[in-house]
């Protein structure tokens, strides 16, 4: 949630890093443990679930926080449920390979899960545009009344 002070921004960025974080952890830990009573039965699937809320959470925002730029709450929304999708569906193809079946139904997870967090980050890269473009934006702050980040300018 975003705030107009720079503290109330950095507090967001801090939990939503640190939530995908511990996602991150417990993904692992998750594959790790669950390798281990596989039977020596392995998918990476299941080993490199944790590359989801890694590679779509905790760099991206990391890299945002640093360089200060706004981000909407809406396309975030959409960031963290397609990461979510495509986490719980690496976890569910996981461990249908190491029972030894598929299931087609699963596509639904990747196709769902990359279109979702597509839209998050065509959202946000849109809207991050608009504001540099049209308006010579050097801060956002959120708009409570909006719901979504505003410009100001210099």
């Amino acid at each position: 949630m975003f705030t107009s002070d720079k503290s109330g921004s950095e507090k967001m960025y801090t939990a939503v890093i640190g939530g995908y974080l511990a996602a991150t952890v417990f993904c692992a830990l998750f594959g790790a443990v669950y390798e281990c009573f596989s039977h020596e039965v392995y998918s990476y699937f299941m080993i490199y679930a944790f590359a989801f809320p890694l590679m779509l959470g905790v760099v991206p925002f990391f890299l945002i926080r640093r360089a200060g730029w706004p981000f909407p709450y809406r396309a975030a929304a959409l960031i963290h449920a397609g990461a979510a999708a495509l986490t719980v569906g690496s976890i569910v193809q996981g461990i249908l390979a190491i029972y030894g079946t598929e299931n087609p139904l699963t596509a639904v997870y990747w196709i769902s899960g990359a279109a979702i967090s597509a839209a998050g980050w065509l959202t946000a890269g849109l809207r991050l545009c608009a504001c540099f473009v049209t308006e010579n934006v050097v801060s956002c702050q959120k708009n409570v009344q909006e719901g979504e980040a505003s410009c100001r300018m210099r």
